[in-house]
């Protein structure tokens, strides 16, 4: 079978890719590992752990916010299960909808694992049994991201499990230790503590959140801790027992010292993630990779064989869904003659927990680094009258722009959609907009948008409520 494009993987990147390639009038084929399309954000990542976070949500606000607003309601007991069933209908829904756009763009789709044989030549063993080999004069890996791993720890999604696994414990456990401050760890985290688990976060950094803005994470720490998360910052898991009924972590202080144990019911491993490449034969063919087992490209996504590209978790950048969307565009486009592009100054970050972080741009510590000299506008929500008639008034608006040109060039929230309300920012400087036009664009009244403008006012200290 001879194609324009074969992609081999069909998580946001990989699908995303293929679907604008067959827009574009090119002959494409997907190779997928898994019985559904998706990968790792529908099936077991981005997707089912957002309905969990919004059920754990809603199961905390019933037992303890709902009195205040006069709502009374008998205390709510969790039905796990059925819970899980919630979790696993949206993840259902979601890869069945990737399955008919697979169909309405009429992409071909193998499902097996690909191996890469010779530049343009690609051999799938089917999952059903059998072996098909493709050709393309443009090959795209989008094979995404494995879990991690913890040397001398090993996952067995039951006790030690991954982010995998802990979506889909059989019941609460008493105490969890999460090993990792990162994004995943503090979601899933906050998910089974809003469902009675007693929540330990072990970091290896004497912070929360690694990459983001510090003044962000140590707010953002202290409402965690708030809720009834403990974190142990600055300190390594060095082994877990796992001969009793319940789990023995031992904990050593990253710069040395003595241990600690730490008893729990699950330990959740979620130091982060690394790029699948196993079995294409990329080490055959001499691609290229780094250092972290990541594909080496140029611009154009191009590896250094001809024919062969790359994107997503699979390359160098932030392992985020929506960088890889982009790049499957981008890589679509370029192979279509198109000018495909991505803008990697404006790619928005957000940690899906109550209330949401979300960033896009540059840090003050990265702005610091590079001796740019800049202007600072926050806004709290405690003075948004959106938030305070809500009773949701925790964390602010934080707008970085160049002292010189007014330009933005980081925009920062804490605060219940976070992750919606960043988008105007990163609209804003997709199109190299200043804190001025963002302070003199009308907002809604009562909207929680409102301190996005109140903080791009605050730049040059004019906000109005504060």
């Amino acid at each position: 079978m001879s194609y324009d494009l074969i992609v081999i993987g069909t998580g946001p990147g990989g699908y995303v890719c293929a679907i604008r390639a067959s827009q574009l009038g090119l002959k494409v084929a997907v190779v997928e590992k898994r019985a559904t399309f998706g990968g790792t954000c529908l099936n077991v990542g981005c997707i089912p752990s957002k309905a969990l976070l919004h059920a754990s949500e809603l199961f905390e606000e019933a037992g303890h916010s709902f009195a205040n607003m006069g709502i009374v309601v008998d205390k709510p007991k969790l039905d796990l299960p059925a819970l899980l069933g919630f979790k696993d209908k949206a993840v259902d829904g979601n890869t069945k909808g990737v399955a008919f756009l697979m169909k309405k763009n009429k992409i071909d789709t193998y499902h097996g694992t690909a191996t890469i044989s010779a530049p343009g030549k690609v051999e799938v063993a089917l999952a059903d049994g059998g072996a098909q080999t493709l050709e393309s004069t443009a090959i795209v890996i989008a094979t995404g991201s494995d879990v991690a791993k913890l040397p001398g720890i090993e996952i067995d999604e039951t006790r030690i499990v991954s982010s995998t696994g802990a979506i889909a414990l059989e019941k609460v456990p008493g105490k969890l230790i999460v090993v990792g401050a990162g994004v995943i760890g503090l979601e899933l985290g906050s998910v089974w503590r809003r469902l009675g688990a007693e929540v330990t976060v072990v970091e290896y950094l004497d912070r929360i959140l690694p990459g983001m803005d510090g003044e962000v994470a140590k707010s953002f720490q202290r409402i965690l801790e708030k809720q009834g998360i403990a974190f142990k910052l600055g300190a390594k898991v060095t082994g877990v027992d796992t001969s009793g009924a319940t789990l023995k972590a031992s904990i050593e202080p990253a710069a040395g010292g003595a241990a600690e144990t730490l008893e729990a019911d699950v330990v959740l491993v979620a130091i982060g993630r690394v790029a699948y490449t196993e079995g294409l034969g990329l080490e055959a063919l001499g691609v290229e990779t780094d250092k972290r087992g990541r594909v080496v490209t140029d611009h154009y996504f191009r590896t250094n064989v001809p024919g062969i590209f790359a994107i997503g978790d699979a390359i160098a950048g932030p392992m985020l869904a929506h960088k890889a969307e982009d790049e499957g565009v981008a890589i679509a486009e370029l192979l279509a003659g198109q000018a495909g592009h991505v803008n990697y100054d404006v790619i928005p970050g957000v940690v899906y927990t109550s209330p949401e972080v979300a960033s896009v741009g540059k840090t003050e510590e990265e702005l610091k680094a590079a001796g740019i000299d800049y202007k600072v506008g926050k806004f709290p929500f405690l003075a948004n009258g959106r938030a305070k008639a809500n009773d949701q008034t925790e964390g602010f608006v934080k707008i970085l722009a160049d002292a010189a040109t007014d330009k933005v060039l980081g925009a920062h929230i804490i605060g219940v959609e976070a992750g919606e309300m960043i988008h105007e920012c990163a609209v804003l400087m997709e199109f190299g907009g200043s804190s001025e036009d963002l302070a003199r664009t009308c907002h809604a009244h009562p909207t929680r948008s409102e301190a996005v403008k109140e903080a791009a006012m605050a730049v040059e200290k004019r906000a109005i409520h504060m």
